[in-house]
């Protein structure tokens, strides 16, 4: 592997990683210099929107109705394509919601983002993204 491959590989995996910190660290604004301006986000399988990112993020913010949330993102297999990536990685999600009572309920999702990214001047950027729940538990 040339040294160029793997810095774009790299490069690649850390949006993804942006991408779930941002989330995880409620700093939504973060997620502007994760995607592209034309980025298509698709939350369809979690019963979400399929737009842009300022579509998206209200979505995403439901999030806040947890008093927990964590993503922890498995093997990623990325393509590459001159300017332009597509990949796909593992996803787990667990969230904690509280009750009046305190008593806590565990929900955990699990299953893909499928993702493309795109070369530009700033930098890899996110292209679109998909969520693609394959499972979900309660405890």
């Amino acid at each position: 592997m040339e040294l160029q491959e793997l810095s774009d590989r790299y490069e690649i995996q850390a949006l993804m990683t942006a991408y779930t910190r941002a989330v995880d660290t409620s700093a939504w604004d973060d997620l502007d210099a994760v995607f592209a301006a034309d980025a298509v986000l698709d939350y369809g399988s979690a019963g979400g929107p399929v737009g842009p990112l300022a579509e998206a993020k209200p979505f995403i913010r439901n999030l806040e109705g947890f008093t927990r949330w964590q993503h922890m993102l498995g093997q990623m297999a990325i393509e590459l394509d001159g300017d332009t990536a597509s990949a796909t990685t593992y996803m787990y999600n667990p969230m904690v919601s509280t009750a009046p009572d305190g008593t806590e309920r565990l929900i955990e999702v699990g299953g893909y983002y499928h993702f493309e990214a795109r070369r530009t001047e700033a930098g890899w950027r996110l292209t679109r993204l998909v969520d693609d729940l394959v499972w979900s538990r309660t405890s």
